[in-house]
């Protein structure tokens, strides 16, 4: 199988030689390179034949999201990875049909990650019979039939006897889903946070953390449901809040 073909934009040159390197040694061929959006708009019309493109967001001379617009009617762009600093991009980047969302630093664990979503999106069935999204939307059973909901309502998932659940407006709503991992592959570009190992949050349905003993923590959410992080996940949710 050949390699992947892949090009990075990102105006910071230690980011971009980081990322280059990954990207190397989990097998891909970086064919272009580019240090600014205004490079980027400028050369993708001249540049090799790409199977992804790894975009910054924040670039001088044209953000990612301006390079998207910017190049849709002109050239078919390749799928796109969006590489930033700043998690509050992450549901813009999934309208701007991002086939994954990466928080700098990038570790070789997530950026591989990535790249089996690449492999994936290449290749997805119609006919699947699990739950797929649409946009921000999935469908969830209500009594004899279904309902649609929207995930910036949804605070969290639970998995209980193999079977996801959707916390959403404070009530429980049962998926097809058959685990936390179908859930996150549903929605690539949206950086979910594993609290427990049966539970699934949305970090930006926190409203409030309180400190536990042995290092973990409590946290409450939009519907005001208190749930308990454990403590290896209650570093990684402080730093998401910006709490250091």
């Amino acid at each position: 199988m050949s390699p992947l073909r892949v090009g990075i934009a990102d105006d910071e040159p230690l980011a971009r030689k980081r990322l280059a390197r990954l990207l190397t040694d989990a097998g891909c061929d970086v064919v272009c390179e580019w240090e600014d959006g205004a490079s980027l708009v400028e050369g993708i019309r001249d540049a090799p034949e790409m199977d992804a493109l790894f975009l910054d967001i924040q670039m001088p001379g044209a953000t990612g999201f301006e390079v998207v617009a910017e190049l849709e009617n002109v050239r078919t762009l390749p799928k796109l990875v969006f590489v930033t600093s700043h998690p509050e991009h992450a549901l813009r980047a999934f309208d701007a049909d991002a086939v994954d969302y990466l928080l700098k630093p990038v570790t070789a664990e997530r950026l591989e990650r990535a790249l089996k979503r690449l492999d994936r999106s290449g290749a997805r069935s119609t006919s699947d019979p699990r739950p797929t999204s649409s946009g921000l939307r999935f469908p969830a059973k209500a009594g004899e039939g279904h309902v649609i909901l929207d995930l910036r309502k949804t605070t969290h998932f639970e998995l209980d006897n193999d079977i996801v659940w959707a916390w959403c407006l404070g009530k429980r709503y049962r998926t097809s889903w058959r685990s936390l991992s179908e859930v996150e592959d549903a929605f690539p570009t949206v950086e979910f946070l594993r609290i427990q190992r049966q539970v699934l949050l949305r970090p930006e349905a926190v409203i409030a953390v309180k400190p536990l003993f042995g290092g973990r923590s409590q946290i409450r959410i939009g519907d005001g449901i208190d749930l308990e992080v454990s403590r290896s996940a209650t570093p990684r949710l402080k730093e998401r809040l910006g709490m250091g």
